[in-house]
This record gives C-alpha cells, sequence and structure tokens, in this order.
C-alpha cells in the first residue's frame, strides 16, 4: 500500500472529518486550509489543490496568483488542537503550468538542499539539532498607535510582579533576573505546560527529549532529537505550533520574539549539524577537539558567510537586540569547544558519532527551511574551497582586549546589515540552484520594509534621551 492510499483508508477507518493542508511561506509563518474528508482521494497527491498565491508575502503578483499544494503524504498526523478529528498534511507548492516546485517555496528549497548535498559527493545526509527557546507570558499589551506607542508584558514569573497583588496573594516563588534556569517547582511554574506541549508534539510525530525551564523570567525550551534537515524542518513548524497552543489552553500566549524582555537573557536556535555518508560520520578526525578537517572546514564556511547567513538565522529587527554581548548569544564569528560565546562551538561528546557543530547565533524567529539550508550551503562551500576558520578562541570573548577583539570578524549588528550582506554574498547559496535570485531578491524587499518601518517609528527609548532636550 503506498503511502497515499493509506492515507485514503485512513480517513475511513478512523471516521476523519477534515483534512488539513499546511504550507510555509517565506517568512516563515505556517498556512492551511481545510478539506472535508469527502475531498480527498489518491488523486489529490498527484495533482494538488490550487490556492491564491498573489495573497502569501513575497509570493506572486495578481496576474500570476494560481499555484498548487501538493500534499506530502508522509507528513500525515492527527491535529491534536481541533475539536473534530482532523489530519494535517504539510505540502510543498508547485507551479501549475509547469509542475515543478515554485523556487520560493522554502520547504522545496530545503530539498534542494538535501539533493545538493549528494550531488557533491561530499556526504548523504546532513543531521539538524535545533534548540528553540521561547517566552509564555499571562499577558501582552502593545499599541502602534501613532500616538500611543508602547507595550506591557506581565507574567506570573517576572520579578515585576514580586510587590503586586495577585488575588489579593502573591506566592511569591520566581526566577530572578538572569537565573532561571533549570530551578524546580514553585519557582519553574511552567512544569505542567510544557510536559504537555512535548505531548502534543508527540501526537504530531516528532520525536520528543527533554524540557526546561531557561535563563530568563517566564521563558522556557523544548528538546526534539535531531533528525535529517527536510523532517527536521518539517518538525519545527510543528514545535512552535504545539506552544502557541498549548499556551493558549493554559490562559497563556507564548512569542518566539528573540528579545522581547530589555536586560533579560532572549530565545536562540542553536542549531546542531553533522555532515554523514552512509553510517560514517564525517565531522569526527583527529584535529582539533576530535575534528575532520572536513569539519573544520564546515566551520570556515560558517565564519567566512556568517554575515550573510545573519539574513536568515536572524530575519527580524528585534534579532539584533539579542545579539548584543553579555547574554550567552554570541557577537564575534569564532569557533571554539565547549565555549558559548563563539558563534560556532563543539559540543562535548563522547563518541565519533556525537561530534557536531553547533550554530549558536540563529534564533527561533527564523523560517526553518531557508535558515537550516542556508548553514548547509555555508559549510558546504567551506570544504570545497577548504576554508580555514583560523584558530579556536578557547576563552571568553566578551572579557577580550580591544586589540585582539579587532582582529575577530562579527556578525551583523542590525538587519539593514545583514540583508546588505546577503546581496553582496549569495553565490554559495545558488550553488545547484538551491536558492535562486528571485527568492533572495524578493525575500530581501520583505525583509527591507521591516527596517524602513522601524527606522520611520519613534520609539519611547528616544523620548527618555530626548524630549527634554
Amino acid at each position: 500500500m503506498t503511502p497515499e492510499t493509506s492515507v485514503v483508508e485512513r480517513l475511513k477507518k478512523e471516521d476523519i472529518k477534515y483534512v488539513d493542508l499546511r504550507f510555509t511561506d517565506l517568512l516563515g509563518t505556517w498556512h492551511h486550509i481545510s478539506l472535508d474528508a469527502s475531498r480527498i482521494s489518491a488523486e489529490i497527491f498527484q495533482k494538488g489543490l490550487a490556492f491564491d498565491g498573489s495573497s502569501i508575502p513575497g509570493w506572486k503578483d495578481i496576474h500570476e496568483s494560481d499555484m498548487l499544494l501538493m500534499p506530502d503524504a508522509t507528513t500525515t498526523r492527527t491535529d491534536p488542537f481541533f475539536a473534530l478529528p482532523t489530519l494535517s498534511i504539510i505540502c510543498t507548492v508547485i507551479e501549475p503550468e509547469t509542475g515543478i516546485p515554485y523556487n520560493r517555496d522554502p520547504r522545496s528549497v530545503a530539498k534542494r538542499a538535501e539533493e545538493y548535498l549528494r550531488s557533491t559527493g561530499i556526504g548523504d545526509s546532513v543531521h539538524v539539532g535545533p534548540e528553540a527557546e521561547f517566552f509564555a507570558f499571562d499577558s501582552v499589551r502593545f499599541s502602534v498607535d501613532p500616538y500611543k506607542t508602547g507595550f506591557t508584558l506581565d507574567a506570573y514569573e517576572l520579578p515585576s510582579t514580586s510587590n503586586a497583588h495577585l488575588n489579593g496573594n502573591n506566592l511569591a516563588h520566581r526566577p530572578r533576573m538572569k537565573e532561571g534556569y533549570l530551578p524546580l517547582p514553585p519557582i519553574d511554574s511552567g512544569q505542567d505546560m510544557r510536559g504537555e506541549m512535548l505531548s502534543a508534539m508527540a501526537s504530531m510525530g516528532v520525536t520528543v527529549e527533554k524540557h526546561h525551564h531557561e535563563v530568563a523570567s517566564a521563558q522556557h525550551e523544548l528538546g526534539i532529537r535531531f533528525g535529517s534537515l527536510l523532517p527536521i524542518a518539517d518538525a519545527m513548524q510543528i514545535y512552535k505550533y504545539c506552544v502557541h497552543n498549548v499556551a493558549q489552553t493554559y490562559g497563556k500566549t507564548a512569542t518566539f520574539m528573540p528579545k522581547p524582555v530589555y536586560g533579560d537573557n532572549g530565545s536562540g536556535m542553536h542549531v546542531h549539524q553533522s555532515l554523514w555518508k552512509g553510517k560514517t560520520p564525517l565531522f569526527a578526525g583527529s584535529e582539533y577537539a576530535g575534528l575532520s578537517k572536513e569539519c573544520l572546514w564546515y566551520i570556515g564556511g560558517i565564519i567566512k558567510h556568517g554575515r550573510a547567513l545573519n539574513a536568515f538565522s536572524n530575519p527580524t529587527t528585534n534579532s539584533y537586540k539579542r545579539l548584543v554581548p553579555g547574554f550567552e548569544a554570541p557577537t564575534l564569528l569564532a569557533y571554539s569547544a565547549r565555549n558559548r560565546s563563539a558563534a560556532c562551538r563543539i559540543p562535548w561528546g563522547p563518541t565519533p558519532d556525537a561530534k557536531r557543530v553547533e550554530i549558536r547565533f540563529p534564533d527561533p524567529a527564523a523560517n526553518p527551511y531557508l535558515s537550516f539550508a542556508a548553514i548547509l550551503m555555508a559549510g558546504l562551500d567551506g570544504i570545497q574551497t577548504k576554508c580555514d576558520p583560523g584558530e579556536a578562541m578557547d576563552k571568553n570573548l566578551y572579557d577580550l582586549p580591544e586589540h585582539e577583539l579587532k582582529k575577530i570578524p562579527t556578525l551583523c549588528a542590525s538587519l539593514g546589515e545583514a540583508i546588505d550582506a546577503l546581496k553582496n554574498d549569495s553565490a554559495f547559496l545558488k550553488e545547484g540552484g538551491v536558492f535562486t535570485d528571485d527568492l533572495i531578491d524578493s525575500y530581501c524587499r520583505l525583509k527591507m520594509k521591516e527596517v524602513h518601518r522601524l527606522a520611520a517609528t519613534p520609539h519611547p527609548i528616544e523620548f527618555d534621551m530626548y524630549y527634554s532636550s
């Protein structure tokens, strides 16, 4: 029985009412269309479903709006949040006239990146393990009215609630600023919520491993098991979906904004990657920290293209409020074994299978398909050009003297810088047709709108600094 036939049989056997077709846009947002189960036959997996591509940011113009969703039968999962029995299926996006994947479809980019890896002969697969953090607040209020601009965050765990009257009874147990890493309840108030998030993810086919409180107040992390690039990018979309919806059932609101709170740690998405050829790990060897030359060259490629990678790995104006010294997020393009202030870290591992690179600068606002693929392409370019990453930096990079700091390349300081870096350094992404000029240009246009919007808007801090000048 084919996967497509199996889906159709499952609809009847489990009395499924709806099938939810889901796809991802350039910005990483998940979209969906719900079909009555009676509409689903094996034919839809060959012919797809038409939709309006002109209504998706950065995609089609209105005169060429017709596009097709092509469901991937291997991604079928039961949705745990809908009231009526519903199967969700992840789709790729197809050009209806040619039948080929749309070049601006992020999922298709991830597929092409894996195909390109195999075509190089370097390896057969890339293992990816993301670690995405998030905040869960009790209430978030914001206004962008020209005459009333600002925001207010509230959560039981925030230090600001220490003197608040909470139904006349403040129980006091909460993390102090930057001291929220791994406390037990009652200081950790999110234990049960995170457990339900993991359970929801597992019910949707994600292999889960752990959950814990993070360093900032009201900040959390869920752990999923590593896997090949495309399924893990799919899993990150499920991760975000489950986090948002379980938080909602707890009367909370979750956010993957990299830096919603000034003065406390932001949310990162450290991305672990390793290359394999069959069952052989290609990153294990006899060089620095037990790495292979190929792994060091891979790191060299990431350092070489790090600023261009920022456009995909740190894709919001808010991302660069996290990439500042002193909060574990790296600002310098260097590598080290176990040093968390370096952009690329080599985690300790007891066996050759565990040798990998942890890229520490990405954040969870990133489109997982584009960011994972872009990092892979940078690393492959490093291997192909034997890019020397230089000497490892086995010391706290935040404490380096000025004359040493000047020798180390830096990550971008703003989204505008990152977009400029991408425009000037994109050839490595276009190898094998993985990324196209069309996609990169459309993405840059979308992101520059965000840059210009923020740049033109007065900020509350400016009133504090300049109002009485």
